[in-house]
């Protein structure tokens, strides 16, 4: 069976995540970007199986997507119930970074789309002095807005005639999701959800020591640094990933495909 279509992974909350290391993982981008085609790569955190669980139409923009990544200690550990013993977390803003080490030595070009003017700017500098054969063949912040159809198509056109082979999107949940979904098919690159990936990567947000991400601390580490934006959502999506969970686990609920 081609490597592109080998999906093995589970339900998390009715959620499709898939199963995999690291290294299928960027094979995988690796040889969807070298053939330029269109496809979609979502991370799914505690926050996004709620959410799809919650919402149909954000659940239709993880089931579309080509690969939904492991994103959050509590999604692995989930498939590790499942039945995956060996499953890693895939994070958001480790996987841009692989991504761009694979992209610097294959010679694929990147397109940078979300963040602001600032970010963007010093997320380029960022990359380019630590991944020199880097081509960053564009980038776009967008505005705090729905696009106008004009607007947006230019957007895709610009990404397009950039020659980009892999797309970084950093819109935040679940935006970015829907922004992929829609563009699937029209933009010829891998378009791989990010988050607060371009934040962290240009230096404007302090990410979390290595041991607390190591032990799944990341979130409270966001948390304390974001208390009023970030208190609510972690209150409510962590109890209500408890409670959803419980209640498949009670009613005998595996989920493994």
């Amino acid at each position: 069976m081609p490597l592109e279509r080998v999906r093995v992974g589970a339900r998390v909350l009715g959620s499709h995540i898939d199963a995999l290391g690291w290294t299928p993982c960027l094979e995988r981008i690796a040889l969807w970007a070298k053939r330029g085609e269109s496809r979609a790569i979502v991370q799914c955190n505690v926050h996004s199986v709620v959410t799809a669980r919650r919402e149909p139409a954000f659940a239709a923009a993880i089931r579309s997507a080509d690969l939904a990544a492991p994103d959050g200690w509590p999604i692995a550990w989930c498939l590790r119930r499942l039945g995956f013993a060996d499953q890693e977390r895939i994070g958001g803003p480790d996987l841009m970074w692989r991504c761009c080490a694979l992209a610097a030595h294959a010679g694929l070009p990147v397109f940078l789309y979300g963040g602001g003017d600032e970010t963007l700017a010093r997320l380029r500098a960022r990359l380019q002095q630590a991944f020199p054969g880097l081509r960053i063949a564009g980038c776009y912040a967008p505005p705090f807005r729905a696009l106008s159809p004009e607007e947006d198509a230019r957007a895709v056109a610009a990404i397009e005639h950039s020659g980009a082979r892999i797309v970084f999107v950093a819109l935040g949940c679940p935006k970015q999701e829907a922004w992929i979904a829609a563009h699937r098919g029209r933009i010829h690159a891998v378009m791989l959800g990010v988050g607060a990936a371009f934040d962290f990567h240009a230096g404007l947000t302090p990410r979390a020591p290595r041991w607390m991400r190591d032990h799944g601390l990341e979130w409270l580490h966001r948390l304390l640094a974001e208390p009023r934006r970030l208190g609510r959502r972690y209150v409510v999506t962590n109890t209500l990933f408890v409670a959803y969970l419980a209640g498949e686990w009670l009613h005998g609920g595996r989920g493994r495909q």
